[in-house]
């Protein structure tokens, strides 16, 4: 989750920052020393409470009763056995295609549908459980919040990399950082070995959890991307491959181990039968430099060669190089005059021009703006639908005049979304199938009309190889269009 080094500075600013934290000399639950601990066990509760509305708020829940059920189940019968037993651990499923896992302060634990996606059986799931629980019993936040809790999302590159985009609150909010904690490598260690203890414990064979992370490195060398995945947050997947196999042999080796060890393969492929897969369309999709959201009806195109994500909160764009971006969020004031106001307001806007217009026949108002000397951004506020819409570029002052065109096309082009082809667009579902005959992985697949383009693709999602043989009667994952059911 890069590494970070704790570092207390003693100056004016980091006497007051520590001052609003509790000093303690705790005794590690963990290790059993004692260490010095900024955040009470009582303000770590509070921040997990102020947290978890923020994660959800951000990438949604998932629902699905039967996932939520499980991991809330698995969950509690793992933190019972920990060695912070009466925290109270909450779990969570993200609606969110990234493959990730993390935990908050406070005992909240997350997963996303992305992640559950790629686990192949229930000793995967539960070996990864036990590593997040790992850094909540162990107090790995707690121990870091002096220096950082909260991480910004390292989004697409170079993207808003600067310091004089990232610091505004309102303008320049690339997502929240809770899902990409970082941790130093030593708590990554001691939270892999505890993955591998607590997952023995309640019955797991740990070695499946080293296998996941090949899987991990083969998402992250297929995606040619800086989009975060598990792997980047917790580094070295193939020393911890080695390394994890080894703590589980330790680990079954010992008296106090259960002598049979689940898998359960075919159980928890069953479970994610119907389980919605990648990115969805019906929240958001670009498609040939257009932007399509299918649920609000709009539609408005996008710079070509920039890249974008898309979260519940926010569409962010921006080209590779990170010299400018684009941020589209919703408004929450009832009028155009009081949203101009706020977003003023917010970040002490020095307002250079504005106007009322209309676009595509919504009335909105375009203003031109200084955050400081450096950054200049232009906002485009639309009333639409009874909704306004709010649409930011910005970049460095000297590039403003450069990608201003760019911004103005991309916002005047908002309209209406009326076309059904680009409405009724829905996400792949994951299909659990049985192999008819002895066969390879991709023979299989053929078999069961999957796309050529995706193999590779698939083959990670099942964990395999496409030369890997797969015998009559076995499950394997295949994938479906929806069909908005």
């Amino acid at each position: 989750m890069k590494n970070t080094i704790l570092r207390l500075r003693v100056s004016a600013l980091g006497i007051l920052f520590i001052a609003s934290f509790i000093f303690s000399c705790a005794r590690n639950p963990v290790t059993g020393k004692r260490q010095l601990m900024l955040v009470s066990e009582k303000r770590e509760k509070a921040m997990g409470l102020a947290y978890d509305p923020q994660v959800i708020q951000e990438f949604g829940l998932y629902e699905d009763k039967i996932l939520q059920d499980f991991i809330s189940d698995y969950g509690k019968r793992m933190g019972r056995i920990s060695h912070r037993p009466t925290i109270g651990y909450e779990f969570r499923v993200l609606d969110s295609p990234v493959v990730n896992a993390f935990a908050v302060p406070g005992g909240y634990v997350y997963f996303t549908r992305g992640i559950m996606a790629h686990f192949n059986n229930e000793a995967e799931f539960a070996g990864v459980l036990g590593h997040e629980i790992g850094h909540v019993a162990a107090r790995h936040s707690a121990q870091q919040q002096s220096q950082q809790i909260l991480a910004q999302i390292g989004f697409i590159g170079a993207m808003l990399a600067s310091e004089k985009f990232r610091q505004y609150s309102d303008l320049a909010q690339t997502g929240l950082g809770l899902m990409f904690l970082k941790f130093s490598r030593n708590h990554e260690s001691q939270s892999d070995k505890l993955g591998v203890e607590y997952s023995t414990k309640i019955g797991y064979d740990a070695h499946e959890m080293a296998g996941f992370f090949n899987t991990i490195k083969r998402i992250q060398d297929a995606s040619g991307s800086n989009i975060p995945t598990f792997l980047s947050t917790h580094p070295d997947p193939g020393d911890r491959y080695v390394r994890v196999n080894n703590l589980a042999t330790k680990e079954q080796a010992k008296a106090t181990a259960p002598k049979t060890l689940n898998v359960n393969r075919d159980k928890y492929l069953r479970m994610i039968d119907g389980l919605t897969y990648g990115e969805d369309p019906q929240l958001g999709y670009v498609e040939n430099d257009v932007f399509y959201h299918p649920q609000l009806k709009f539609q408005f195109p996008t710079p070509k060669a920039w890249q974008t994500i898309n979260s519940n909160s926010q569409v962010q764009i921006a080209p590779k190089d990170g010299k400018a971006a684009i941020i589209f969020t919703l408004a929450g004031e009832k009028t155009l005059a009081q949203a101009k106001q706020a977003a003023i307001s917010a970040d002490s806007l020095r307002v250079i021009n504005s106007q009322n217009i209309s676009v595509n026949g919504n009335d909105a108002i375009a203003f031109t703006a200084d955050l400081n000397p450096q950054v200049r951004l232009l906002m485009y506020l639309i009333q639409y639908n009874g909704v306004i819409y709010k649409f930011t570029g910005l970049s460095e002052t000297p590039n403003f005049n450069g990608f201003e065109s760019t911004f103005t096309n991309s916002f005047k082009g908002f309209k209406s979304l009326t076309d059904q082809s680009k409405i009724n667009v829905y996400a792949d579902k994951i299909k659990i199938v049985t192999v008819a005959k002895d066969q390879t992985l991709s023979d299989a697949l053929k078999a069961n009309n999957q796309p050529s383009a995706r193999m590779e693709e698939l083959a990670i999602l099942n964990g395999m190889e496409l030369r890997d043989k797969v015998t009559k009667g076995m499950l394997i994952k295949t994938l479906e269009k929806g069909n908005g059911k």
